[in-house]
C-alpha cells in the first residue's frame, strides 16, 4: 500500500493533522503594486493573513488561512492579480477545488486550511537581439 503524501488534504482531514499547503509563484509586476493587490484579493476572499515577510528583495512569503468554501475565489484572484503559479501549485489548488465541490463527505465547507505562498518577483529585459531575457528583479 502506498502512503499518501503529507500535503494531501483528504489525508490531513482524516488524521486531523493539517500542514500548510505550499504554493509557489512568480510575477513580472512590481512588488510594490502586486502585494497590495494580493492583500485586497485575499481580504475579499475572507482570508486571514497570519504572516507576511520578505525573504529577500525579490521574494516574499505570505501565510494565511482561508475557508475551503472560498478556494475558487482565491484561485481566480491569484491569477487575476498577475501571479503565475507553478505546476505543483495549480495541481494543489485544483485538488482543493475538486475536494470542495465533488466530495461532500470530506469537504466540510467550514473547514479552514492554511496556505503558504512563496512569491518571486522577476523582471523582463529585452536583449539587443530582440528576445526577452528574464531576470530577478
Amino acid at each position: 500500500m502506498n502512503p499518501r503524501p503529507i500535503d494531501d488534504p483528504i489525508f490531513a482531514d482524516v488524521t486531523g493533522d493539517s500542514p500548510p499547503i505550499d504554493l509557489r509563484g512568480h510575477s513580472y509586476d512590481d512588488h510594490r503594486s502586486i502585494i497590495p493587490a494580493l492583500l485586497d484579493t485575499m481580504a475579499a476572499c475572507g482570508c486571514w493573513v497570519l504572516d507576511q515577510r520578505a525573504l529577500s528583495p525579490t521574494q516574499t512569503e505570505l501565510r494565511f488561512e482561508i475557508q475551503l468554501r472560498s478556494v475558487f475565489e482565491l484561485y481566480s484572484g491569484l491569477i487575476a492579480a498577475g501571479v503565475e503559479l507553478s505546476r505543483d501549485s495549480h495541481t494543489r489548488l485544483t485538488v482543493l477545488c475538486t475536494l470542495r465541490d465533488h466530495n461532500p463527505r470530506h469537504a466540510k465547507r467550514r473547514r479552514v486550511i492554511t496556505i503558504r505562498l512563496d512569491l518571486s518577483f522577476l523582471e523582463e529585459h529585452t536583449s539587443t537581439a530582440g528576445g526577452i531575457i528574464v531576470g530577478i528583479a
